[in-house]
């Protein structure tokens, strides 16, 4: 897996494998997984910011067949990894269905299995998770770092929206029904035996996320963050990959304090963020939001962004709403990537060109002689090639219907700075 990932990375496989047993990268891949080893992706420092895009049934939307479909139209449309987040309907069977349709890590929330299925026991909790490991299921959210600490931080200092995470909501109303702490966290040791066991690497849930801008940066969500340090470091030491998740809503100006704590505080560990969105007011583009927050977010170290639909907050996202995400995510994904110098080069390189050449595809059109047309860069270098396609098309059309195509000008990119008209 070492030497397929740093190949498709560009990375000598020494530096990866030092990255991976250091924690500072992480290749999620459960042992009992029957896909190519070609399918193997990592995450985290020195590697390119990497998509994952959410699919699952909800209670009154519950078919495996609709989720299996948008989780392969999210690969096809480029993302890394997939999570299943289902709540409705027979969970095993779509969990299942998709490990077996899409060859990208898959990752789940177990206790979303023992809520549904009404068993949210410390032996509940514990049997969900087993069941997803043996399913195969290549990564994991718990939300270990919510407990009875939380609770009272969330007392002593109020939000808005209090506690928006489904994970972290379970496990609150699972504390205050019992008096009994949190069991992932209380049982953690027992939980990176079984993580240990198949491989299964663990995505340290961000419970305590802020839900709103007015939320973001407060007391519980830093100390959330403590809690996951030092739980990544035990997790290290148990010789378990570990990941730690961020916040979904935080405003501009302060993601790059937020991103920069996180690191420092989990020691590098791999940081994978829903977002963050940058405003609360834009429901049905929350897809940008979170994008423009995913930019800077990568800028700043993120390594994983999962891709946020235009029906985030509002409905359960149809596929074209699931490939909408997946593309203006990895878009943000790209854009950090830009960020980085050697990321950059890296990206060169995987063109499989001499830099020259791509530049000169990206900056300039060339003449299509057979439609008379301008060419807008090559295909390989096109994040989607259907939309521009489907445009220059469009163009083509309206062109011919205006003036004929012999009539069409040759058109190209001016790069030069517009300038001001003069007034005489």
């Amino acid at each position: 897996m070492i030497e397929c990932v740093a190949r498709r990375e560009k990375l000598e496989p020494e530096r990866l494998a030092r990255l991976v047993a250091a924690g500072r990268a992480v290749i999620p891949r459960n042992i009992r997984r029957e896909s190519p080893a070609d399918m193997a992706m990592g995450v985290g420092e020195a590697l390119s910011v990497k998509v994952n895009v959410n699919v699952g049934t909800s209670q009154s939307l519950d078919s495996p067949e609709a989720e299996v479909e948008k989780a392969r139209a999210a690969v096809a449309a480029g993302a890394d990894a997939v999570m299943d987040l289902s709540t409705g309907g027979d969970l095993d069977l779509v969990r299942r269905k998709i490990l077996q349709a899409v060859a990208v890590p898959v990752g789940s929330v177990p206790l979303y299995n023992a809520a549904v299925k009404k068993d949210l026991t410390s032996q509940g909790f514990f049997n969900a998770l087993e069941k997803h490991a043996k399913d195969g299921v290549d990564f994991v959210t718990v939300h270990v770092g919510v407990n009875k600490n939380s609770l009272e931080r969330l007392k002593n200092d109020p939000r808005i929206m209090g506690v928006v995470s489904r994970g972290g909501s379970l496990t609150m109303k699972y504390i205050s029904e019992t008096g009994e702490d949190n069991p992932y966290y209380k049982e953690y040791d027992y939980l990176l035996e079984m993580a240990r066991e198949y491989d299964l690497t663990l995505s340290l849930g961000d419970g305590m996320r802020p839900g709103c801008i007015e939320d973001a940066s407060d007391r519980a969500k830093y100390m959330e963050f403590i809690m996951l340090g030092e739980l990544v470091k035990r997790a290290r030491e148990a010789g378990v990959q570990a990941m730690v998740e961020g916040p979904g809503h935080v405003p501009a100006d302060e993601i790059e304090t937020s991103v920069r704590a996180m690191k420092h505080l989990t020691d590098g560990a791999p940081l994978y963020l829903l977002g963050p969105l940058v405003t609360d007011i834009a429901p049905g583009y929350d897809h940008i939001t979170a994008a423009m927050g995913g930019v800077i977010a990568g800028m700043a170290g993120a390594d994983f962004l999962c891709a946020t639909t235009p029906s985030e907050h509002l409905d359960l996202p149809t596929k074209e709403d699931v490939v909408e995400g997946t593309y203006v995510t990895r878009i943000a994904a790209h854009a950090a990537d830009l960020d980085v110098i050697a990321n950059l080069e890296r990206l060169y390189r995987k063109q499989h060109q001499p830099r020259k050449d791509i530049r000169q595809q990206v900056l300039y059109r060339q003449r299509d002689s057979k439609s008379g047309y301008a060419q807008y860069r090559n295909e390989r270098c096109d994040l989607d090639p259907k939309r521009p396609r489907h445009h220059h098309e469009d163009d083509e059309m309206h062109h011919q219907s205006c003036s004929g195509m012999e009539e069409a000008p040759q058109r190209h990119i001016d790069l030069r700075p517009v300038q001001s008209p003069v007034k005489e």
